[in-house]
């Protein structure tokens, strides 16, 4: 039987009512934890993955990002990711959940924070090539971890004003570099027909019943989304609908031909047709090389 992919919870023992930690990367790739950071896992959290010294490679949602001195990754809730032992490698993992966000912030600057993980809006890695920016962001991911470590009635609130900091620093450099359309035109309307997707992409795969959904026509809805990410609504929905059927291969029990029917094909000969054009292999080939 395959081995169970693991969900993680967050898990702060030290201060569980922070929903907030900072861990050095090589201290957690020393850690005897209850689960195998080297193998595909699904966190229940959010993380922004910082190195300021080596080089390697970290796995998120089936793709591997190299990583170099001056890397950001970001790796949102109910992604999968895992972790490669690369030696020489020094960095920060700064690890929260949407109640530490949330519970500083108003609603609307909390759901600007969070679509810094949406992965359909902008790449997940970033790059500091100014040794200046680079510097000074180094700088505030200390007090981060010297503040969070003082453990007094104002450490909190000051955290989570540094990591909102932090954030919009990501933010800034993503602009700069042209890496993500925040203040685009229809921003708040995709983000409901994303919402919608991967709620119901199992249920259907038409563009017209997310249209029905948001009171629209299959035109409109075609023009938000081309204009947010530049794709038909059509090939979003299939994308993130193919994400979904990779997630329940790697970390399901259950036959392909149970996940076809889950995935909502009546036929699992036109479920393996569907997986292979848009991935290339059989649902069976990318279970067995995940």
């Amino acid at each position: 039987m395959k081995e169970k992919l693991k969900h993680i919870d967050f898990d702060n023992q030290d201060n569980p009512k922070s929903y907030f930690d900072i861990v050095k990367i090589e201290d957690l790739l020393q850690k005897d934890l209850n689960h195998d950071i080297a193998k595909n896992h699904l966190v229940k959290f959010y993380i922004i993955l910082f190195i300021y010294e080596g080089e390697g490679y970290h796995t998120i949602d089936f793709t591997d990002y190299n990583y170099k001195r001056g890397t950001v990754l970001l790796i949102r809730k109910d992604q999968i990711h895992k972790f490669f032992r690369s030696p020489n490698v020094k960095g920060y993992l700064l690890v929260f959940t949407e109640e530490f966000i949330i519970s500083h912030l108003n609603r609307l600057e909390a759901l600007k924070s969070m679509q810094l993980f949406n992965d359909s809006l902008s790449f997940p890695k970033i790059e500091f090539n100014d040794e200046e920016a680079f510097s000074d962001f180094t700088v505030l991911l200390k007090h981060l971890e010297l503040e969070y470590g003082i453990r007094d009635n104002y450490s909190i609130g000051i955290t989570r004003s540094v990591l909102h900091i932090v954030i919009t620093k990501l933010f800034r450099i993503k602009a700069e570099n042209g890496h993500f359309v925040e203040s685009k035109k229809y921003m708040a309307q995709f983000l409901e027909f994303q919402k919608l997707v991967e709620e119901d992409c199992f249920k259907s795969k038409k563009v017209q019943y997310y249209a029905q959904k948001m009171s629209t026509s299959t035109k409109t809805l075609n023009k938000i989304v081309n204009n947010v990410v530049n794709v038909s609504a059509k090939t979003f929905i299939d994308e993130r609908t193919i994400m979904q059927i990779k997630r329940l291969l790697i970390s399901t029990d259950h036959s392909i031909k149970e996940i076809a029917y889950i995935a909502g094909f009546s036929d699992p000969t036109n479920f393996f047709k569907y997986f292979k054009k848009f991935t290339d292999n059989s649902p069976e080939v990318f279970r067995q090389a995940h």
